[in-house]
């Protein structure tokens, strides 16, 4: 009998959907947010999301996504460029009964410079070895709502530009993550 590779799991750690499992697949750059850090940053972020709008703008597995929905978000798009990875998502999404949530086939930096929607969270994880930080950070002001925070997870020490305020931070392992606010008064116009 041929077995079904349902890909690597992780489980979803709080809210309506709490010990349920979500699958991936293997895919380059792939790394889900460790179990450990999506609960210091739900710790963060207050235990529930109710009304809020998130962005999870390099989902892969989707698991900051899928635990922004299940704490209650209001609304949550998934960027995610691999076709395979967008099948996976939309396959959990499915199982979850996940509504509120957009999945979208996209290069992040493409969707953040044509889409206009604001939101109250942006989860920022990208392949480490990309280096996009920089790049994506001043694309960033226009997509928050006022008090709106950026959380963003890399390797090695990243700090925002100028105009931004880092509120949170922690490391864990090799991860270093942090949660940081726009500040209009100071940052660049």
């Amino acid at each position: 009998m041929k077995s079904h590779s349902h890909g690597n799991r992780i489980r979803i750690i709080g809210g309506e959907w709490k010990s349920r499992l979500i699958t991936f697949p293997e895919a380059e750059g792939l790394r889900p947010t460790p179990d450990r850090v999506r609960e210091t940053l739900f710790n963060w972020l207050g235990q529930t999301l109710h009304g809020r709008s998130c962005l999870d703008l390099f989902a892969g597995s989707g698991a900051l996504g899928f635990e922004a929905l299940s704490r209650g978000a209001e609304r949550v798009v998934m960027v995610e460029r691999s076709r395979l990875v967008v099948d996976a998502l939309k396959r959990n999404a499915e199982s979850l009964k996940a509504n509120g949530l957009s999945v979208r086939n996209a290069d992040a930096i493409e969707f953040l410079t044509t889409m206009e929607e604001q939101f109250d969270v942006i989860f920022l994880d990208p392949p480490y070895r990309a280096n996009l930080l920089p790049t994506l950070f001043p694309l960033l002001p226009g997509r928050l709502k006022p008090q709106g925070t950026v959380y963003f997870e890399s390797d090695q020490t990243a700090e925002p530009p100028p105009g931004w305020t880092v509120i949170k931070e922690r490391r864990a392992g090799m991860v270093r993550f942090q949660l940081a606010q726009w500040n209009q008064e100071i940052g660049p116009k």
